[in-house]
């Protein structure tokens, strides 16, 4: 309505994502938005590379047989996804959910390879449970994807409203777990981590205030998406994220980024450093899938890897945070691993 845009557009489903006419590439803002990414990560990449630490633990067992099982779906699904079989026939659009099954037991089993536990056998009704979680999560983004206009999807038949809704909830709901499960593996290499449980604190000398002027900022820059969303479109990924945490703030709890008042970094970097890891598998396993996504990026779409843009797999580091925060809202103790990962990793 503030866009002046008619509303009908907004409400389609299935969703038709051609509104947008994007901005073209633009070098200014490309090495703009380079020098800002790498002036925020670098320190990090920094201070783990040049930090002495001792070798982790030897793995405690090894490979669970769910694990060769989930190699073995992962392995068998990518083959049918990058090639065309005619007697797959409708079901050559739907091997994206198997791949990521496969993948999911995959992580939690090399967690459980390096310390006995993981959070599919530890705490299964939260591992279930975040499936459900994970499909209404990104369907919020998806939502949010009407405004700006990101992504796209490709190859597959006309669905009906039914059909649509069923065929996209179910890949829908692997991202969580994928996500959630790649950090409990990483958090089980101390190198990856290593120097950022003692480094640099952040003190909020008034957290309410500080959370108060947050929240405004975040909720009218997630506004302003649908008016401008060539120059807003980043917000995408970090208003959800910070306003979810300002609230969390004025109310006097602890949030995601509680742990740099006391110079622990590991709870940011991991899930970020998680998210990454995925985002490169969704990227490769979409790249040659005959149903898959593309992106128009506005002002940085150019150097793609597979169909992402360089710059564009900087939105999976706060897509990480934003992930943890979410289960820790909804299911606390799916996030409980975190505090055995860290017990390792120091």
């Amino acid at each position: 309505m503030l866009a002046g845009k008619p509303l009908a557009r907004y409400l389609e489903f299935p969703p038709v994502t051609r509104y947008v006419e994007h901005a073209p590439f633009s070098w200014p803002v490309f090495l703009a938005f380079t020098v800002f990414i790498i002036g925020t990560v670098a320190p990090l990449v920094i201070r783990v590379v040049t930090s002495r630490l001792t070798p982790g633990p030897s793995p405690v067992t090894s490979l669970p047989w769910w694990g060769w099982l989930g190699l073995g779906i992962t392995g068998l699904d990518w083959v049918l996804a990058w090639n065309r079989f005619p007697w797959l026939g409708d079901l050559q659009s739907h091997t994206f959910t198997p791949l990521w099954v496969g993948y999911i037991l995959v992580m939690n089993a090399l967690a459980y390879r390096r310390t006995g536990s993981c959070m599919m056998r530890d705490r299964p009704r939260s591992f279930l449970l975040m499936f459900l979680l994970s499909a209404a999560f990104w369907w919020f983004f998806e939502y949010l994807n009407r405004f700006v206009q990101n992504w796209y999807y490709v190859g597959a038949r006309e669905f009906t409203p039914t059909e649509y809704f069923w065929y996209a909830t179910l890949p829908f709901s692997t991202v969580l777990p994928a996500v959630l499960s790649t950090r409990d593996w990483l958090a089980t290499y101390p190198r990856l981590s290593a120097g950022l449980d003692q480094w640099w604190p952040m003190q909020v000398r008034q957290p309410t205030l500080v959370g108060w002027i947050v929240l405004v900022l975040a909720g009218v820059g997630l506004t302003g998406i649908g008016i401008w969303p060539d120059y807003l479109s980043t917000l995408l990924w970090v208003s959800p994220l910070l306003i979810i945490t300002s609230l969390q703030a004025v109310s006097g709890e602890d949030t995601v980024f509680s742990c740099l008042a006391r110079g622990d970094w590991r709870p940011i970097w991991l899930p970020a450093l998680a998210a990454l890891v995925c985002g490169f598998f969704w990227e490769l396993w979409n790249f040659k899938s005959l149903a898959h996504w593309e992106y128009a990026v506005p002002f940085v779409h150019r150097f793609q890897i597979f169909e992402m843009p360089l710059l564009g797999y900087a939105g999976y580091l706060p897509f990480g945070l934003e992930c943890v925060v979410v289960a820790q809202l909804f299911l606390p103790q799916s996030c409980r691993h975190t505090s055995i990962s860290s017990s390792v990793a120091g």
